[in-house]
């Protein structure tokens, strides 16, 4: 089961998280022949532009060779 973890800066509305959480899963789903959208849980966690640096720096650094590119 996939999990997706999405940080973004603040600012979004909760309808805009909706719609990117939904179409987030339809892309898994199809992607991945999964058949219920529960099974793919999607979290979206708020950093503030000033504390991107010191909290998602050192994740993304830390998991540089687990990182997807398009």
């Amino acid at each position: 089961m996939p999990y997706i973890n999405v940080k973004m800066y603040p600012g979004r509305t909760e309808e805009q998280k909706r719609e990117l959480a939904r179409r987030i899963v339809q892309d898994v789903m199809e992607v991945c022949g999964i058949s219920q959208p529960s099974l793919v849980p999607v979290v979206i966690e708020e950093v503030p532009p000033e504390e991107w640096s010191a909290t998602v720096g050192p994740e993304l650094e830390a998991k540089r060779d687990l990182a997807y590119y398009s």
